[in-house]
């Protein structure tokens, strides 16, 4: 009889909470109904074509299709693994999303608070318009006008170094030079679009604050580390979480298009070799196996950066 009661009870609980949650949906429907479409995108874009993600482990043929397709376990990870393309391509990744993070990450914090510094509200838009307008550059344009300013014979950087009497360089040619031609170009591109993210945070620190340290005399370099700084730590936290998730992603367009057969070598990245052997060479599952190992690298990297983050300050994803 006990149990029946207890039940019974339960079952009411249950359905209050639920009565209340439907209550809250409908008076915010609203708010509901313009988070739907990023919800269908998500799905429809990123979920479902999870379902794809088997054939890494199957051998992956046209005509029998995803589900008919014969397993095969983890060799196509081990025939990644133990080709001699391996070490280099992973290694090139790495060793470019490194390069590409300590420089690309800390240069839009410093520009946000350069510019927060700026007293002229004209000149400081006419900054902000300059900086963050290359963004809207398309990247097929980006790489021709790298081309064409890095050209060896009528190029304007090499022109410059001619007045200095410096030889001239040919930037593309040389394996050495092509992951810094991406990180500084794409710094060039990005800098300032990133920098907004923490202009906006900045400008949610309380005025009273700098206020204050100018009356005990700080200089601004002193309210630039104590003030603005530590206001805005939390959204370079969140930030840098988000950097890490996707630090193997280093994207596959830019890169790609900067690749030639005399800097290949330097260049070949998980993005690339995953076209090359999936779309140009027809090795579907291949190529699945070794994408999924970059997403599996990318969501530890992520998870460890949440916890490190949550470990020692008090700002995480989740």
């Amino acid at each position: 009889m006990d149990s029946v009661q207890a039940q019974s009870r339960q079952a009411e609980v249950t359905g209050r909470l639920r009565s209340k949650r439907w209550a809250k949906v409908k008076v915010n429907y609203e708010l509901y109904l313009f988070l739907l479409p990023t919800v269908l995108y998500f799905g429809i874009f990123h979920y479902v074509p999870m379902y794809g993600v088997q054939i890494a482990f199957k051998n992956f043929l046209a005509v029998k299709g995803i589900w008919d397709s014969p397993w095969v376990g983890f060799q196509h990870f081990e025939r990644f693994f133990n080709s001699y393309q391996a070490v280099a391509v992973i290694k090139n990744t790495v060793v470019l999303g490194l390069y590409d993070l300590a420089v690309k990450f800390p240069v839009p914090i410093v520009l946000a608070l350069l510019l927060n510094q700026i007293v002229s509200t004209r000149y400081k838009k006419f900054i902000q318009t300059v900086t963050y307008a290359p963004h809207f550059i398309s990247t097929v344009v980006l790489v021709g006008m790298v081309y064409l300013f890095l050209s060896p014979r009528t190029g304007l950087v090499n022109r410059l170094l001619g007045l200095f009497g410096l030889d001239s360089i040919f930037f593309m040619g040389e394996a050495v030079y092509v992951k810094s031609v991406y990180v500084f170009s794409g710094l060039w591109q990005e800098a300032g679009w990133a920098m907004i993210i923490y202009l906006a945070a900045l400008t949610s620190i309380n005025s009273e604050l700098h206020e204050a340290a100018v009356v005990d005399g700080a200089s601004k370099f002193k309210r630039i580390v104590h003030i603005d700084l530590p206001g805005i730590m939390p959204t370079i936290m969140i930030l840098l979480i988000l950097n890490l998730g996707n630090f193997m992603s280093i994207g596959f367009e830019k890169i790609f298009l900067l690749q030639n057969p005399l800097n290949v070598e330097s260049a070949e990245i998980i993005q690339t070799y995953v076209y090359k052997v999936g779309f140009l060479g027809a090795d579907f599952s291949y190529s699945a196996a070794i994408g999924l190992f970059n997403s599996v690298i990318n969501c530890f990297l992520l998870v460890m950066a949440n916890y490190m983050a949550k470990k020692f300050s008090e700002t995480s994803l989740w």
